[in-house]
């Protein structure tokens, strides 16, 4: 079962992405990114299905390429099922049935979230991979959620977003600033340059694991609407410590309730994962509570962290191992449980 080969295919929202795994080894990763969104500040998603379905054959020849492997050689196809864009999703759902038909092999349908998580057991995404059980910060544009990881199948969430995910409020903040699309490795970067102490933002008061992101929007728009009255330049001139201060909120936000979930469930083994876990002050954090909480802290690679194609073929190998196979009938779906 080591020896198994796998191809995973990943198209959730705007990447369409395509990995062959080999044990937990990658052998590819490749990504074809969609800049068209940037015109609208956001995903449009029948412009992202339109070019999923352009980039898909292009991303999974050149996966083989990479990797050296023909495609007679692989084990498996894994897919991504859901959650996210339906129209997405149906391009690699369709693809990945089509292909498997073709080549005679199992199907194994993936979880985008669960993905996420077990990405930390690809061979080289930590020095070491997590054990059980371990928190999970799980943080993307789209989902903000801490979990409980018991296995590699027994999750539970223990908080969420109520609204707004933390991905969604940089990007939807961005926008106020007038940055482009995707804003938050924008914030990201322009934050190094500033004070995270200029301006303060409200944060929520839940008293449970879970989150809120709609509040320091408002904050946030609120805010600029009365400051650009007395001074229309003034997001160009404070722009740095603003993109500071926005991602000292949403970071301290983040921390606060894994820091509360992590000591009342007595865990210190923490992970995180998704897009935003590629930010480097949330990554800093996690380092400080290395240090201040005695943490054993997973950081899982720059690439594993946005949507790509790894994750899913790693979800997928670990299915294989256990027989755990899909047939054609399976459908795409825009939300799929934990």
């Amino acid at each position: 079962m080591s020896d198994s080969i796998i191809l995973g295919i990943e198209s959730s929202c705007d990447d369409t992405s395509a990995a062959i795994i080999k044990g937990n080894s990658i052998l590819s990763n490749i990504a074809a990114n969609q800049a068209i969104h940037k015109e609208y500040g956001g995903v449009v998603p029948e412009l992202a299905s339109r070019a999923h379905q352009q980039n898909i054959i292009p991303v999974v020849e050149k996966s083989f390429t990479k990797a050296n492997i023909q495609q007679n050689a692989i084990s498996a196809i894994g897919f991504t099922r859901g959650p996210g864009l339906l129209g997405s999703l149906l391009v690699g759902t369709s693809f990945a049935k089509s292909l498997a038909m073709s080549l005679n092999v199992p199907l194994i349908e993936v979880n985008h979230l669960q993905a996420h998580i077990l990405a930390h057991f690809i061979e080289d995404a930590n020095p070491v991979p997590p054990t059980f059980p371990f928190l999970c910060l799980t943080v993307s544009g789209g989902h903000t959620m801490i979990v409980l990881v018991k296995d590699y199948f027994d999750m539970e969430i223990v908080g969420k977003t109520i609204d707004d995910a933390a991905g969604e409020a940089f990007d939807k903040i961005g926008k106020i600033f007038d940055l482009d699309y995707p804003a938050g490795p924008i914030i990201d970067r322009l934050a190094k340059e500033g004070n995270p102490d200029a301006f303060t933002f409200n944060k929520p008061r839940l008293e449970n694991y879970d989150y809120s992101f709609s509040g320091i929007k408002t904050s946030v728009l609120y805010f600029i609407q009365k400051e650009v009255r007395k001074n229309p330049d003034f997001i160009k001139e404070n722009l740095n410590d603003l993109c500071a201060s926005v991602q000292k909120t949403i970071i301290e936000i983040l921390m606060k309730k894994l820091e509360k979930a992590a000591k009342e469930l007595n865990v210190k083994d923490v992970a995180i994962a998704g897009g935003v876990s590629a930010n480097s002050a949330l990554r800093t954090a996690m380092e400080v509570n290395r240090e201040r909480l005695g943490w054993n802290i997973y950081i899982p690679k720059f690439e594993y962290t946005t949507d790509n194609a790894a994750m899913i073929a790693m979800v997928a190998k670990l299915k294989f191992e256990r027989g755990e196979f899909t047939d054609l009938r399976t459908t795409a779906t825009a939300k799929y449980d934990l």
